[in-house]
Order: structure tokens, then sequence, then C-alpha cells
């Protein structure tokens, strides 16, 4: 898929805020309004914005402990695949799930309260799915955070 500069622009600017109007976002980038829309609707249909959210807090929201938690397991089909993945996207406080390579086959992130709360959300995931070992880290403190996915034209 080809981006162009103004696409780029289009980009930026709305990973910075999605909230602003189409005419002021036009006027951001040098486009008029009427071809701006065009182009943020084109890169909706190619799936290249996917959604436009709001960002929440977790700290403000009584969720300000990040969990990291690992799983390697001896399960390698797809029907543990299929129920692991169906409990792990039940549990909301699992923001971030991923299948892995190298010496972890799965990492999960967690927004919970406190330990107390991880546990009640580790209890949880044992009872709908069997796990082999699993191992949890928690964040210290968060050095970066960013949606921002670095958009630039290529070469």
């Amino acid at each position: 898929m080809e981006l162009d500069r103004l696409d780029i622009k289009i980009l930026t600017a709305l990973q910075r805020d999605a909230t602003p109007p189409v005419a002021e976002l036009a006027e951001t980038v040098g486009l008029s309004t009427n071809a701006c829309w065009r182009r943020i609707k084109r890169l909706e249909e190619l799936g290249v914005i996917r959604a436009r959210v709001a960002l929440l807090d977790p700290q403000k929201l009584g969720l300000g402990v990040t969990v990291f938690v690992a799983v390697r397991t001896n399960e390698h089909n797809d029907a543990w695949l299929q129920q692991f993945a169906d409990a792990v996207n039940s549990i909301p406080e699992v923001v971030e799930f991923y299948r892995m390579s190298g010496d972890v086959d799965y990492l999960l992130k967690l927004q919970v309260a406190d330990i107390a709360d991880y546990d009640r959300v580790y209890k949880q995931l044992i009872k709908k799915v069997r796990l082999t070992n699993v191992s949890s880290t928690f964040a210290m403190e968060q050095i970066k955070y960013t949606t921002a996915v670095p958009v630039r034209l290529p070469g």
C-alpha cells in the first residue's frame, strides 16, 4: 500500500488527536475539507485507520497496576489455542494478548487494581483453561507509553 506525504500528515495528526473536525484537520495538513475527508475514508476502508477511540487513564480508573503474564505450554494444538484464546478474550483486564516466538508461548498484558485483583483474574483464567507454566511480572514504573504507530514514507 502506498501512502503519500499527505496521508502521513493526516495519520500523524489523527494519532495525536482524533477529535478535531475534518475542516480543522484539513487546514492543518494543507488540503480542502472534501479532499481530506476522502483520504480519511480511504484510509479507513483500507484498514490503516482501524478505529478512533478515547484513551483512558488506568490510574484514574483504579487500575494502576500493569502485569505482564508469560505463559509456556506443552499444548500446541488448535483446540487448546481456541479454548485459551476464548478464555483470555473473556477477561476485560487482559488488554493485550500475543502468541510469541522463543521461550514464552503467549504474553498477556493486564491492567488491574492491585495484586489481589490480579490473583482474582488469574484464578478466573485457570478455571477456564489448563495452563502449564505461568510467570507474572509487575511493572514498577511506566517509562514510555504511546499508541502512536511510527508512520513515514518508504525509503
